[in-house]
């Protein structure tokens, strides 16, 4: 996945612009299948996984829980909107992708500790755990990259 995405496509995304969504899920949207088959490991499955994927954040943009809540809570030293969103997709990507998963059910798809348990098929504390961890690990990416809570 490049480490570089247009931070004005990114902006329009967290803002709510349908067109910037489906640019980034077409950008992405292969990265996303090979990371749903690494999961699942059935083709098939990976494809409805990245259908339904895209389905249910399309939903979320229109419930406006996407992304907004992350950003709106960073703020970056000088222009408050020059690469922050850039820097949490950054950070995100950088996770492992143990913690990639739990903290995108958890903090974009605010997902319970019960749900997200259920659907890996892990204990709760389990989860917690990586939450927990995915969250500290946010942080101090986001430091590293010139970026504070």
């Amino acid at each position: 996945m490049p480490d570089h995405v247009d931070t004005d496509l990114l902006r329009r995304f967290v803002h709510g612009d349908r067109d910037a969504f489906e640019s980034l899920f077409r950008r992405f949207e292969i990265e996303v299948y090979r990371w749903s088959l690494a999961i699942v490991r059935d083709a098939s499955m990976a494809e409805d996984v990245v259908v339904e994927a895209r389905d249910h954040l399309r939903a979320a943009r229109r419930r406006a829980i996407w992304t907004r809540p992350i950003v709106d809570e960073v703020s970056a030293p000088g222009d408050a909107d020059s690469g922050v969103a850039e820097a949490v997709a950054l950070a995100l990507r950088r996770l492992p992708p143990k913690l990639q998963v739990v903290a995108a059910l958890a903090l974009i798809e605010e997902r319970s500790y019960a749900e997200i348990a259920d659907a890996l098929e892990l204990p709760v504390g389990t989860v917690k755990s990586r939450v927990f961890r995915a969250i500290r690990a946010l942080r101090e990416e986001l430091a590293r990259l010139g970026v504070q809570p």
